[in-house]
């Protein structure tokens, strides 16, 4: 059974080599599994490409995509999904705190007949800050969106092919893969992993980059919207009833002064109310008109090991390439 590893590589010059060996390493252990891995540079700042390009000469397995901008983990995602081959296909970061020799128990799970199943931290080797994100993130989209409540999604998933064929047929410009994951099957199951210390360097997820990744989970819930009709009928009723209240009292005592202090607070909570619900739909619309005029989820600038045809523009290498047969036998 051929199994595809997706990995959106972002400033891992120093890793992701690193990370092919082990894999290969690890494979070459198993009976009755091979790898491919789909290697994207999502525009990084250093050499990642050079180092990827180091890898696929290494390893015929290996393949190298390459985009024309950075456009978001996600996206580089989808970008590698488009050359996948394997029955399973998994994702996992380029920063080695996702370590290929857990990846067996990725597929013993599936065995059991999953089509998805995410790797489940014992413990989150992140920063504190991103650890509080983190919770409330997945708080929020807990009850924001449709998804099975039993299950703790995470960037390390192993997905069977006929859900990332359908993930494929996604045509908008904001793609969340757990999201399209619970919008594709129920059938998904977490196991416990271990979260790896990062070898090199700190997060690339800047709090600008993680709340528009948060924000995307408006392409998949209308919750948001429902929500602001809520707010708009219970501050109506809440101003009518008070309306209400102070017409009465002046009626009763027409010596009673009206506070315009009090009269303010009620302006500014209502208004700030109103603009942030005008806020959200701005954000639905926003999203409406990126995918109407057909806004790339992302554009690749050249290709690696991928054959003629498959999209993209394809970079032959000369140099020697060692296989992964010879590698097992090795």
């Amino acid at each position: 059974m051929l199994v595809s590893i997706v990995i959106p590589c972002y400033n891992s010059e120093f890793t992701i080599e690193k990370l092919v060996d082990q894999c290969t390493a690890e494979f070459a252990k198993w009976d009755g599994y091979e790898c491919e891995m789909v290697l994207v540079n999502d525009y990084s700042r250093d050499h990642t490409f050079e180092a990827i390009t180091r890898a696929a000469k290494k390893y015929s397995n290996v393949r190298g995509v390459n985009l024309a901008k950075n456009f978001g983990q996600h996206a580089a995602i989808m970008a590698g999904l488009q050359y996948v081959h394997g029955d399973l296909v998994m994702g996992m970061d380029d920063d080695l705190q996702n370590h290929p020799a857990q990846i067996q128990q990725f597929l013993k799970k599936a065995e059991e007949g999953y089509d998805v199943v995410f790797g489940v931290y014992k413990e989150r080797k992140f920063s504190a800050f991103k650890n509080f994100t983190g919770a409330v993130s997945q708080f929020l989209l807990f009850h924001l969106v449709d998804r099975p409540k039993d299950i703790e999604m995470s960037s390390f998933w192993l997905a069977r092919r006929y859900v990332i064929e359908e993930i494929k047929n996604y045509q908008g410009n904001d793609a969340f893969i757990q999201l399209l994951f619970a919008r594709t099957t129920r059938n998904m199951a977490d196991i416990e992993v271990e979260h790896f210390e990062r070898e090199v360097g700190q997060s690339n997820y800047t709090f600008r980059k993680g709340l528009k990744l948060f924000m995307s989970f408006m392409n998949y819930s209308t919750i948001p919207l429902k929500i602001s009709t809520v707010f708009g009928v219970a501050f109506s009723l809440t101003g009518f009833v008070a309306a209400l209240v102070v017409l009465i009292r002046k009626l009763m005592d027409p010596t009673i002064q009206v506070g315009w202090s009090s009269l303010m607070c009620i302006i500014l909570i209502v208004s700030g109310i109103c603009f942030l619900m005008m806020g959200v739909i701005g954000e639905y619309v926003g999203k409406l008109i990126m995918t109407i005029n057909r806004t790339p989820l992302y554009v690749v600038r050249e290709t690696l090991n991928i054959a003629e045809g498959e999209g993209g523009k394809t970079i032959k290498l000369k140099d020697e390439e060692k296989t992964f047969e010879d590698s097992k036998n090795n």
